[in-house]
Parts: structure tokens; sequence; C-alpha cells
């Protein structure tokens, strides 16, 4: 059953009196203060009128369900793109680094990112605690795009540096730089997703910031897959090793600037009660009982199977089964174009269509287009065009759609329990995507293991089918898991419609303002 009492400030309402200046916030503190001291100077007393001070003093004079400005839209979706610094080397160029630049097997290369993947999911839930339980005069979550870039940064550079070690020696190095990059990732993105849970309640204002957000997301995939391999050229004069160490710290100092952008021009409205008091047990355990969210978790850990799987064996496959390694400076591009025109699309399809059915529309378009990749000759280069900028124009809605759909669980757990935990939403969410990363990682790894793949020789066509099956039944098969999985997802429009009322009454029913 839903909570029904309790002070919560997920959502704003027309009807709640809210201070619309600067100065009357101040005087509405200052009454708030006056309440509690009136009605005894008591230890208990004085800690709430405090309390409320600091809510009042924090509100924006904009209200949580106003239009966001374009200029703060902006702000918030450019950081993406620096993530996407990191995230599509990692996806494109990681594992062949590994295996034909660092020098470590494919097997031993898929064994450590899934190591990895799944030692750092488990930081996921701490960092989304922590940053729940944040507070600054710049809000929860703004303040780690500051404190993490220059360490990402850094992490970045080591984990693409190669030392003059043995094979023991290069293993220890991987691991610990790897993990030392995620865990700094982590640390700059979970907050950076929950800041979009927070910015405004409107539903359709949430699409709006996330389509955005996942156009520059793919445009920065497009950025890096295309100037990557040009830059290691470039900046290594004829030196792989050095190519790739100097390339990921230009990004790095590029992604920086980036996240101080979405610091500098976006606000935080949406905050827990002041009263709340709840524990990261307690937490986990709303999310454990909230099927909606449930649903995401298996949903988000299917698809990047579905994408990373395709995303990494392209080198391979243009490498080894098409003998083109130039056309990857022009494929995955035209994939990340055609995704960010997706993306672009998904606040005008969400007004028309169920994000529910939307997302099993998407999926099952997905799964017969990759199917259809295993068709194509090795020869028709203009249809494998053709065919990956039809995946991406299908892929790109999904992105914003899942995180548009993370906020709204948001709100069904707060409805339900009468608890807030946007970072802890987001954070396990992350926990997913990274176990879908690392599994595809681990598949791929094996599969090539198993094919007997050999860096940097000519391939059996044992291992030659494999790299095709990687690029289109196998990731099909997941794209078809991925619908089944949306049936168990109840979240609709009209549900979310009668939460965000509830909610609404709620708030003013207590006469709780949101905050900035």
């Amino acid at each position: 059953m839903p909570a029904t009492g309790g002070i919560n400030s997920g959502k704003s309402d027309s009807t709640l009196m809210r201070p619309r200046t600067i100065a009357s916030a101040w005087r509405s503190s200052r009454r708030i203060l006056s309440c509690a001291q009136v009605s005894g100077r008591t230890p208990k007393n004085l800690a709430l009128g405090r309390a409320c001070w600091y809510t009042v003093h924090r509100m924006t004079i904009v209200p949580a369900t106003s239009r966001l400005t374009w200029r703060e839209r902006i702000g918030y979706g450019i950081a993406d793109m620096g993530f996407n610094f990191y995230w599509a080397n990692i996806a494109t160029f990681l594992m062949i680094f590994y295996t034909d630049v660092f020098g470590i097997s494919a097997a031993a290369a898929g064994s450590m990112l899934f190591t990895i993947k799944i030692v750092n999911a488990f930081t996921d839930p701490m960092i989304g605690a922590a940053a729940d339980r944040t507070e600054t005069r710049f809000g929860k979550f703004r303040p780690y795009l500051i404190w993490m870039a220059l360490p990402l940064a850094a992490a970045g550079v080591l984990t693409y540096t190669t030392p003059g070690l043995g094979k023991e020696g290069k293993l220890v190095w991987a691991y610990g730089t790897y993990l030392f990059m995620m865990v700094c990732y982590t640390g700059i993105n979970i907050p950076y997703n929950a800041l979009s849970g927070v910015m405004s309640s409107d539903a359709q204002e949430r699409s709006t910031i996330n389509g955005l957000r996942f156009i520059f997301a793919f445009g920065g995939s497009m950025l890096v897959t295309a100037a990557t391999p040009l830059l290691v050229k470039w900046l290594g004069h004829g030196n792989e090793r050095l190519g790739w160490q100097l390339t990921m710290a230009f990004w790095g100092v590029a992604a920086s600037c980036l996240f101080a952008a979405t610091f500098f021009n976006t606000h935080e409205r949406i905050a827990p009660p002041p009263a709340q008091k709840t524990n990261v047990l307690q937490d986990v355990k709303d999310l454990a009982h909230n099927g909606p969210w449930m649903a995401l978790f298996f949903l988000a850990l299917i698809i990047m199977i579905t994408i990373t799987l395709r995303t990494a064996t392209a080198a391979y496959y243009f490498k080894y089964y098409v003998q083109r390694p130039d056309l990857m400076a022009a494929f995955v591009p035209a994939y990340m174009a055609a995704a960010a025109g997706g993306a672009s699309l998904a606040p005008v399809l969400t007004r028309f269509i169920d994000k529910r059915v939307l997302m099993m529309i998407l999926m099952s378009a997905t799964g017969i287009l990759s199917m259809a990749f295993f068709f194509i000759p090795k020869d028709r280069i203009v249809w494998m065009f053709a065919l990956q900028i039809a995946i991406g124009l299908a892929l790109g809605p999904k992105s914003p759609l899942a995180f548009s759909m993370y906020a709204d669980t948001a709100d069904y757990n707060e409805w339900r329990t009468g608890r807030r935990a946007t970072a802890m939403t987001f954070a396990a969410a992350t926990f997913s995507q990274k176990l879908g990363t690392a599994l595809a990682a681990a598949v791929m790894g094996w599969v090539f293991t198993a094919l007997g793949y050999v860096a940097n020789t000519a391939q059996t066509s044992k291992s030659q089918t494999g790299m095709v099956m990687l690029m289109s039944f196998i990731p099909a098969g997941f794209a078809f898991v991925a619908v089944a999985v949306m049936m168990f997802y109840k979240l609709d429009n009209e549900k979310m419609a009668r939460i965000q009322a509830d909610l609404a009454e709620r708030k003013a029913a207590n006469h709780v303002p949101t905050h900035s």
C-alpha cells in the first residue's frame, strides 16, 4: 500500500504557496524558526527550526514543475558528452587495446573486465548512498562534478598506459588501473544521473533533458570513435603505446571542462523531507520491493549486453572479417549519429506512445535488425552501414526513455513508502548496466578463446563466424529478452499521473516546498 502520511518533496503543486523571491524566502524561513522557538525552546524544537530554515533558505525562485530554460537543459546534457569520452573508449577500444597493444590474451582481458565490473558494481550503491546524504550549499549531486573530474582524468591516462612489465605484472597493472578508473567514473556519474531526477518534477521535462543529454552522449561517442584512432597516430608519432596515453590525457581535460560547465549551469529543486531519516539498508530494501525498478534493473543489464557485444566486436569484425579496419572510423560514428537522432525523437514519441510500449517496440526492432546483419556478405559495405544506422535509430530513444523511467520509479518509491533516495535509485541502475557490460566482455573473451582467436594474425573460419554471430544473432537474442522483461514494468502513463497527483496533494497538505 502507498504511504499516506509524512512529509514529501518529490513533486511541487500549483496550489502550494512558495516564496517567489530570495527576500520572501528569507522571511518565510525566519517565521518557521520562530514557530519552533515559540512552541518551546527545547533542543528538539530548535533543531527542527534550523532544519526548516535550511530547507527554505535553499529554495529556488523557480517551482519544480516550471519549464527549465534552454541554458539549463543544455547545461545538464553537455556533461554526458564528457562521460562518453571515457565510456565510448572503454566500449569500443579497451578490449582491442588490451589484446593488440597492451599485450594480454583475449581470455585474460575478458576475465579482467568482467571481474572489475563486478567489483565496481558493488561500489555503485555505496556512492549513491553517500550522494543522497551529501549536504552542501551547492546541493547534493552537483559538487561531485567538480570533486571527481581530475581524479577520473588521471585514472584514464593510467589505464591506457603500457608499463614495461612481464605478463603477471601487466595483469596486476591492468586490474589496478581499470578498477581505479571505474571507481572514479562511478563517483561522478551516479550523482550526475541523480541530478536529472531533482532538477524538475515534470515528467515531460525529464524526458526533454534526458533526450538532450543523450544527443550529447551519442555526439561524444561519435567524436571519440572517429577521432581516437587519428589522435593515437598523431600524438604517438608511430608509437601506439604513447599515442594511447596522450589521447586519454586529451579526452580527460576536455571532459573535465564539460563537467564544470554542467556544475555552473544547473540547479537542484527537489530534495527529501528534512525530517527523513533512513539508512542504506532501508534504501536497498525499498528498491528490492520496488517492482518497476526491478524490471528496469534487468532491462538495463540485458540492453547493455546487447549494445556492448556489437560495439566491442565491431573493431574485430572489420579488422579480421571484412579486412577493412579503416572503416571503423566511420562505422561506429554512423551508429552514434543515428542514435543521437533517435534520442532527439524521444520527447516527441513519449507524447503519443506510452513509455513501456515504446520500449518494447524499440527493442523488437533492434532484435530484427540485428538478426539481418548475419546475412550481409563481407563485401556489402553499404548494407552494413545501412543496417547499423537503422539499429542506431531504434536504440537512440532507449537511453533517455530509460533514465526518465528511473526517475518515475523514484517517485513511485516515495509514493509507496514516504521515502525518497534518488541517487540510490540511479546507482543501483548503474550497477546493472556495469554488470551487463562485464558479462558482454566476458562472453566476447570466452567466445574468441573457444574459437581459437590469436591477435594480429589471420583468423580461422570458425573465429570469423564467431565475430559475425556476436554482431547479429547473439545480441538479437538479448534484445528479444528485453522485450519480455518490459512486460513486468507496470508504471504506465495513467498510473504515473495518479502517483504524481497524490504526491502533490500530500505536499500541499503538509505545506512542504521543493528545494533548490
